[in-house]
């Protein structure tokens, strides 16, 4: 099996990366980030995207597809918080259109274009996985605390336009699934800033969650396409 990480740098993808590499069932895990990777596990193939820039992401595609087609992609990209200069609005006062661009432009628009070229070049046949990170707080009938507009608000357009690739990837393959993601609550630096009300047993390492991601994505089939999975497989409500 061929696998893509987009996001191979960040804790998730590196470790999503780290583990596939480590199966018998996995042939080549190509690892896709906008920096270079600092060091690559066997069975590793790095190359460099902008999941902004459309061209790098089409060539990605053309390589990938020129080595076998991905029975697996997983796009681990994404933004929260960014310092001073990007902060979760506590309030509809605080949204500002800069805000809303970027977080869309990471966590809505950038997955999109990877759909856009690498869903083509996935199986026709047999079963094949096409995933994104998401958050349980993109799910509209959870939402009990509002807040956090543009990540809120970004996380339920990807969760769309991931009901959107499984039905128009249904007509091309009845064994595609594509779903998104919720990793928990993972020690990294997006989730640094807001880490003091996690219990220390509900914050997991990027181990740990991407153990999680991957065995949920073992257990799929094609009845799961479309929604949305926590970490522990738990479907989250649209």
């Amino acid at each position: 099996m061929h696998a893509v990480i987009f996001g191979a740098t960040g804790c998730i993808g590196a470790a999503l990366a780290r583990q596939l590499a480590a199966r018998p069932d996995i042939e080549r895990v190509h690892t896709m980030s906008r920096q270079p990777a600092p060091s690559a596990p066997p069975k590793c193939q790095n190359g460099r995207i902008d999941v902004l820039d459309e061209a790098s992401i089409a060539a990605a595609a053309g390589r990938v597809a020129a080595a076998g087609a991905p029975q697996l992609v997983i796009v681990a990209t994404g933004i929260l918080s960014d310092g001073s200069d990007l902060v979760p609005e506590r309030s509809y006062k605080k949204q500002s259109f800069a805000a809303f661009e970027r977080v869309f432009a990471l966590n809505t628009f950038g997955p999109a274009m990877v759909a856009k070229h690498f869903l083509p070049i996935m199986p026709r046949t047999n079963r094949a996985v096409f995933a994104a990170l998401s958050a349980r707080v993109g799910s509209i009938s959870d939402n009990r605390t509002g807040g956090w507009h543009a990540y809120r608000a970004s996380k339920t357009a990807l969760n769309m336009l991931i009901r959107n690739y499984a039905i128009e990837q249904a007509w091309r393959n009845p064994d595609f699934i594509a779903i998104s993601l919720h990793p928990g609550t993972v020690d990294t630096g997006l989730s640094k800033p807001f880490q003091k009300s996690v219990p220390d047993r509900q914050l997991f390492s990027p181990e740990q969650s991407a153990s999680y991601l991957l065995s949920v994505i073992d257990q799929l089939t094609p009845d799961d396409t479309g929604k949305a999975f926590d970490w522990a497989g738990e479907e989250i409500p649209a």
